[in-house]
């Protein structure tokens, strides 16, 4: 089974993908929260993941908690096969947050732009800001042989 990739676990917890997200986010939190294995079997002493998605809902952004969630899903999907099926499962569902597979598509019409155009994927917390446009020359600037006044 493939771990659970950093990048959407980033992604989930800092709430892209509005709803879908959001119900991923959910789902993955109820797996981590359901008991080990099958009813009458002891807990093995490895972290169930709940603390680590605690700790990246807390600071959605942080790589390395992102990790230990991924980490820690590993390990648990490593030792109680229930679980791992259950994972797979949500992986395959939680793919659709990330459909196209990291392709970017932009697309620029409408003729000249006036200002810089930015391409690029899921920008979250960005500011972009331009310096103002120079004003037009005077003088003979704009003006033609037919129209002198212009």
């Amino acid at each position: 089974m493939d771990p659970v990739s950093v990048g959407l676990l980033v992604a989930l917890a800092g709430g892209v993908a509005g709803e879908v997200g959001r119900q991923a986010w959910a789902g993955l939190g109820a797996l981590v929260r359901r008991p080990f294995g099958r009813g009458g079997e002891q807990a093995p002493a490895v972290s169930s993941g709940e603390a680590e998605l605690t700790r990246l809902a807390a600071d959605p952004e942080d790589q390395a908690r992102a990790q230990a969630l991924s980490t820690a899903l590993a390990v648990r999907a490593a030792v109680d096969e229930d679980f791992r099926v259950l994972l797979a499962v949500w992986q395959e569902q939680a793919a659709s947050v990330r459909a196209g597979g990291g392709a970017v598509t932009n697309v620029v019409s409408g003729g000249t732009q006036n200002g810089p155009v930015l391409q690029g994927r899921d920008f979250t917390h960005t500011s972009f800001t331009a310096a103002a446009a120079p004003p037009a020359p005077s003088g003979g600037a704009g003006r033609s042989a037919a129209d002198p006044t212009r």
